[in-house]
């Protein structure tokens, strides 16, 4: 889940001061296994929603099938109610960028690119995730859009280990993304993840020196999700005060995995090919 910048390090359960985690946490054994956990049930219900959405259903449909299973593994939905978010997934549709809101009223059309982005809570660890998927026959463009913001992803994560940069990082997205003619998101990024839901780093996916560009270390845990637009980079948001949407129409695209950074490479955590 993408949020704008001075909601980040804000924690997603009620805490006081004194147990406020702030900076970069660096997680211990333990506590990787415990994420493991959490990743697992996020990819799991991705992977479930990739495979029951059709034509007809609304993003309601989707979002309480998201939110019984999170609980049915023994977890609590990371999204539902986080600064008054009302829903346990994102469902952003076609040119909607992030933070669509679940709803009966927005139902899933042929030729829809659907961004699906979930989170879950599991014994004080949150997972983050989020997939886009082609609905039916889609456009060339939007098949294309999905493809490169895949591999977009990928190009990211494959920089990751203890001692590269978060430039590194962002430098392989944003040439991927740009040599294939789309626009990177820049009002929106990335960012740790554990017993937050949105912890530092910022995980940008652009070339930039207006973050720290923090070098990384085994033990920490990104969130890693480009976001690509068809056309203009900007967004608006709309009067719900939570749906962004390209300014000019124009499709937009996502992809986010939960990314462990170890000595040697990366582990990623919500990896819905082992599930």
């Amino acid at each position: 889940m993408n949020i704008l910048s001075n909601l980040l390090a804000q924690a997603t359960q009620p805490a006081s001061p004194s147990k406020q985690r702030r900076g970069i946490e660096i997680k211990s054994p333990r506590e990787i296994d415990i994420m493991r956990e959490s990743a697992k049930i996020v990819a799991t219900v991705l992977k479930e929603i990739s495979e029951l959405v059709q034509p007809g259903m609304t993003t309601a449909d989707l979002d309480a099938h998201a939110e019984k299973r999170i609980r049915e593994m023994g977890a609590t939905p990371s999204f539902k109610g986080y600064h008054g978010f009302p829903g346990s997934i994102c469902s952003s549709i076609n040119n909607e960028v992030v933070h669509g809101i679940p709803s009966q009223k927005k139902v899933i059309r042929t030729g829809d690119v659907l961004k699906v982005d979930t989170g879950a809570y599991y014994q004080g660890f949150h997972g983050d995730s989020c997939i886009t998927i082609a609905v039916g026959e889609v456009t060339p463009q939007a098949a294309k859009l999905i493809r490169v913001a895949e591999e977009s992803l990928y190009k990211g994560i494959e920089q990751v280990k203890a001692g590269v940069y978060l430039l590194d990082i962002a430098g392989a997205i944003e040439d991927h993304v740009k040599a294939n003619g789309f626009s990177v998101v820049e009002e929106f990024t990335g960012h740790g993840v554990g017993r937050n839901l949105h912890e530092e780093p910022s995980v940008f996916n652009y070339r930039t020196r207006e973050m720290p560009n923090v070098k990384l270390r085994a033990g920490m845990t990104l969130a890693i999700e480009p976001i690509l637009n068809a056309g203009s980079k900007h967004t608006r948001t709309l009067a719900d005060r939570w749906t962004a949407v390209t300014v000019d129409n124009a499709l937009s695209a996502q992809f986010e995995h939960t990314v462990l950074v170890t000595e040697t490479g990366y582990e990623i955590l919500t990896d819905r090919t082992k599930v």
